[in-house]
């Protein structure tokens, strides 16, 4: 599969289709009192959809994606009124006001605030709309929410699930070198403290609910903080001489797709796939350690694309994982 107009169709129907479904929805939503009893659509009227908060904000950095990339698609002229619609400032101060309750203080941290500075990213690409500058307020929100939590997280959170700390970091910094140098500087001072030290890696990953690799977010995270000269080495003492990039990181598979946390492990080859296709640029001049990697993303990638669609609790986000793997693609 490659990423060309009908690929970005198809994964715009898909999101299209659960945006904007708010049943059923799981909230993570922390009463104070009997007045925050509400429906998601009212603690949420922007990202309400998708099953939950994190899963509808990367589906709409999908949708903008595509109509930044495909614009003549008529998905993007629905992708397009659809942003108009939700992405109003009324919408967006509401979502503002729920991250500034005391009871919000954990909500979606972090893997929801990386996306949603991704998703900001994103929309300030599209200089026609003023979906980048009504999404600011938020995105300076959860920026400084981030700061303040790098600097009370002693030890990374290494599992392959939302809390994984890596893949946030490596969201939010592609988002602070746009727009917060300071945190860019941060995230990578933070990185290289409790990464780039790391060798020999033994853990017994896949976990039977994880969608990502908790060694390789790290290492994409270090590639990202890193000389390109002062990676390779590092990432070879990580998972190369020990072997267990090649005896290890294969595909794995789904017994029940209708579960949702066993689909995570759909995500997981998608989400490997796109850390290693990420990975290869640090390999060239090495063709065996490249040609490794990238047939280990290839193989990761084909064994999880025919099933981004089908039953909802993989539908409602895997097409996000699938076109990330594919804007990395070599």
């Amino acid at each position: 599969m490659e990423l060309n107009a009908e690929t970005a169709a198809k994964f715009a129907r898909i999101a299209l289709g659960h945006v904007g479904r708010e049943y059923p929805n799981s909230p993570g939503h922390v009463l104070g009192c009997d007045a925050d009893a509400r429906t998601p659509r009212e603690l949420h009227p922007a990202f309400f959809g998708s099953f939950d908060w994190h899963s509808c904000v990367h589906s709409w950095w999908l949708l903008l994606s595509v109509r930044g990339g495909f614009a003549t698609l008529p998905e993007a002229r629905e992708i397009e009124a659809l942003a108009d619609a939700t992405f109003t400032v009324e919408n967006l101060e509401t979502e503002l006001a729920y991250f500034q309750r005391p009871e919000a203080r954990g909500f979606e941290r972090p893997y929801g605030w990386g996306w949603l500075l991704y998703l900001h990213l994103e929309a300030s690409r599209h200089g026609d709309k003023p979906w980048g500058a009504q999404l600011e307020p938020l995105a300076r929100e959860i920026a400084q929410r981030l700061r303040a939590y790098l600097a009370l997280l002693t030890y990374p959170i290494t599992v392959g699930t939302h809390f994984n700390t890596a893949f946030a970091l490596w969201l939010a910094g592609k988002w602070a070198d746009a727009f917060d140098p300071a945190l860019r500087g941060e995230i990578s001072e933070w990185a290289a403290r409790q990464f780039g030290g790391k060798s020999d890696y033994r853990g017994w990953e896949p976990g039977g609910d994880e969608f990502l690799s908790p060694v390789l977010t790290a290492a994409l995270l270090v590639q990202s903080a890193t000389p390109a000269d002062e990676f390779l080495p590092w990432f070879e003492g990580l998972v190369v001489e020990n072997g267990w990039l090649e005896r290890e990181c294969h595909p794995v598979s789904v017994s029940d797709r209708s579960d949702g946390k066993i689909a995570h492990l759909d995500g997981l080859n998608l989400s490997r796939a796109w850390c290693l296709w990420e990975l290869s640029a640090s390999c060239r001049g090495r063709p065996e350690l490249e040609n490794l990697v990238l047939e280990r993303a290839q193989t990761h990638f084909s064994a999880a694309m025919s099933h981004v669609a089908g039953d909802y609790m993989g539908e409602h986000w895997l097409a996000s994982f699938a076109l990330l793997a594919l804007q990395s693609r070599p």
